[in-house]
Parts: structure tokens; sequence; C-alpha cells
């Protein structure tokens, strides 16, 4: 695959996924889940932001909202104000609601730009993920945090049968480097085979992860993390850790299933193209592989506020909800 080389000053402490299906409404199209993206927003305020409190946040998104007769303007506020600092973390999120009904409705993720029903489906596939994209930052800048939107597509990423092959993040180092917290996103690229295809966010951080290596990385989805069978089933098992092997397979460690030779079973919605939980729990081993411990919780909960604060590398705490993947040796 082609990329340049990777040098960087700031070390990034925590890449973040934000799943779609926890900060959007999965069952109307194209809708945000406000609630939830202001509080997720808020965790990463006080998990990053240094000396931050919610008295003292200084909002970055100074754009007209809807129902206001003119935009907010918070200029005065930092004349007095000393320059903030944050850790250096990455966002990268789902579509969610956005773009996976557009993107299945024309096939974008099959292939063939010849196809006029393709060629506008990329269109609408990446003008319904920008438009979260762009609310997304919005919300992070409302809690004072300098969000800046990035696109695979417009950042010249590409794949060769849905593989990988060309990933600049020159500029994704340097917003890191000036301060940025970059905010990516699944996104329709072009396929030098297929012509074009879908892009998912969970293969995105394993790429970025193998290149900036952060202390650690952070799923926040809509379920406590990876049960055993698909969650809405009787008896469905929360798995709290998940061991990593060299070759890159895993096996559950905590708790005990009473039956092992059952293999864990997933889940995908149809109009999922970019693999669901099936992709997400792959991409996480292949991250804990280069040891970097993985956590997989519920977003908006008192359990990702600890998984984002880093204090699980110290040890996993029994009232901890979620799924550690890490790295056996």
């Amino acid at each position: 695959m082609e990329q340049k080389e990777t040098c960087f000053a700031k070390r990034v402490r925590c890449i973040v996924k934000l799943g779609g299906a926890a900060i959007t409404s999965k069952h109307k199209l194209e809708t945000i889940d406000e609630e939830n993206l202001k509080e997720v927003s808020s965790h990463l305020r006080q998990a990053f932001v240094l000396d931050s409190t919610s008295a003292n946040v200084l909002g970055m998104d100074w754009s007209r909202r809807p129902g206001q007769s003119e935009a907010p303007s918070f200029v005065d506020d930092f004349s007095d104000q000393p320059a903030g600092d944050s850790e250096s973390f990455i966002v990268v999120h789902g579509a969610g609601s956005f773009g996976h009904f557009q993107a299945s409705k024309s096939g974008v993720h099959k292939g063939g730009l010849s196809r006029p029903l393709v060629k506008a489906g990329f269109v609408a596939t990446r003008i319904s993920v920008t438009t979260l994209n762009l609310e997304i930052v919005r919300a992070l800048a409302r809690e004072g945090i300098p969000s800046i939107g990035m696109s695979p597509f417009s950042c010249g990423w590409s794949t060769c049968q849905r593989n990988m092959t060309k990933a600049d993040i020159s500029m994704v180092i340097k917003a890191i480097d000036y301060g940025f917290i970059p905010v990516l996103h699944g996104d329709a690229v072009l396929d030098t085979l297929q012509e074009c295809t879908i892009l998912s966010g969970d293969v995105i951080i394993r790429h970025l992860a193998a290149e900036l290596k952060p202390e650690f990385v952070v799923f926040l989805t809509d379920v406590l993390g990876v049960y055993d069978r698909p969650p809405a089933e009787p008896g469905a098992v929360l798995i709290q850790e998940i061991a990593v092997r060299e070759d890159g397979s895993w096996s559950v460690v905590k708790p005990k299933l009473e039956d092992t030779s059952k293999p864990v079973e997933f889940t995908v919605a149809a109009h999922d193209t970019t693999g669901g939980m099936v992709t997400k729990i792959t991409e996480a081993a292949m991250i804990a592989k280069l040891g970097i411990d993985v956590y997989i919780t519920k977003a908006a909960t008192d359990h990702s506020v600890k998984a984002l604060s880093g204090i699980l590398k110290g040890g996993i705490p029994d009232d901890w909800l979620g799924t550690a993947i890490r790295y056996m040796g």
C-alpha cells in the first residue's frame, strides 16, 4: 500500500470510534440522536481537554443554528483567555442512518461507476456522510474541542478490490501537530479494480492505529460490548475480555462460556454495507495485535467515561461493563 513516511511530533493518546448506531436514530433516515451526541461530546472534552469544566467551555461553532435569528458570537470570550491545550486524539465515526441507505440502494459498495445508478449513489452517499460529519464536528466544537472534519475521499484514500491501497495521513498528522482534532468518517472512495466502494470507519481506525500507535483505542457503540450472541436474544452474555494471538485469531478469556464449541454469533443489518460487528471485531483484533488495547462499550455512559480516561490500562474494574480486547503475547 502506498504510504508516505510517518513523521509527527505529538503522541496520539487515543483514537475514538463513534458508532453510527450510537449517535444516530438507526430506524429514522438521516436523524441524529442529539442527546447522545451532546453527551459523548461532553465526555470527550472531559477526557482530553486539559483543565476543562462545563463552566469554562468556549464554543467554536459560530454558525447560526436552526431557530436562531443570528449567529452567536463568542469572540469577546476569548480575549482574556490563556491558550487552551488538549491531549491529542482522533475521532472516526460511522454512518448510522446516514449513508448506508444510499449506498445499499445503489450498490456503491459493489462498484461500477459506469452505471448511472451507482454514480448517482456515490454522490448521494458522500452528501449524506459528510452532512453527518459536519454535525459531529459542530457538536465537538460547541464543547470547545478544536475539531476539523476530514474525508478519506478528499484526502486521496483509495482501495483495490475493497482493500486499502492508498491512505495519505500527512494532513491528519499536520492537524494534530497544530493542535486540532481530526474527525474522519466511513466514506465512498475510488477503487482501482471495481471503480468504487465503501471504506469502513473500522478499517480506517485500524490503519490510523498502525501508523500513529495510540496508547489505546475506544469503540463507542449502542450496546455495552461484544456478546456471545445477538444481545437482544434471551440469555445473551457480555464478553468482558478477548485475547488476540500472534496469528490474529482470538478467544474469549472472560467470562468462561458454558459452550466453548459454539462460535460467537454476530448480526449485520440488511442496509449495512460495511460488515457491522463482524468487521469491528476483526479490525479490533488486528489493532490489539499491535500491542494497543481496545475497549468496546456503550456510548454516553459511565463505562465510556472510564474507557476514555485511560484508567482501564491499569486493570479492568469489576463494575466496568464493556469488552476489552488485548494481545496475549
